[in-house]
């Protein structure tokens, strides 16, 4: 079965990179997207605009946007709030680590003191994520 699960899997990679237009995916906008490499070497301005956009940014909106993964220890999220400015405001990694701990007082309801380290495993933690 697993082994179906693969090429159904490669099959939808397929039909995405048939549906994917032909040519280049990149914005010709230059105050958000970089110059090209073969420019920067030979473009004075292209050089500066470079060095402009990775130090300074660009300016984002006033606004914000959350957005969030599945990742394999749960939902991973990030806020991002902007100021109109080249860096934003507010920004807020929501971890899965931090409820996967807090539902451990009802996993842990019946079960022995020994089985604790076995739960506590299971659950996949990181404690660095825990303490922000």
């Amino acid at each position: 079965m697993r082994i179906e699960e693969l090429r159904q899997s490669l099959r939808i990679v397929e039909q995405a990179l048939n549906k994917l237009p032909m040519g280049p995916v990149r914005s010709d906008n230059r105050k958000f997207v970089p110059p090209p490499r073969s420019e920067i070497g030979v473009s004075m301005e292209a050089l500066i605009h470079h060095f402009k956009l990775w130090t300074d940014g660009f300016p984002a909106p006033d606004a914000s946007v959350y957005s969030a993964i599945e990742s394999p220890r749960g939902e991973l999220g990030v806020l991002l709030e902007g100021d109109g400015g080249p860096k934003p405001r507010r920004v807020h990694m929501r971890t899965p680590s931090f409820d996967n701990l807090a539902v451990l007082p009802e996993i842990v309801k019946g079960h022995l003191v020994a089985d604790l380290v076995a739960i506590l495993a299971s659950t996949d933690i990181v404690l660095g994520d825990i303490d922000r």
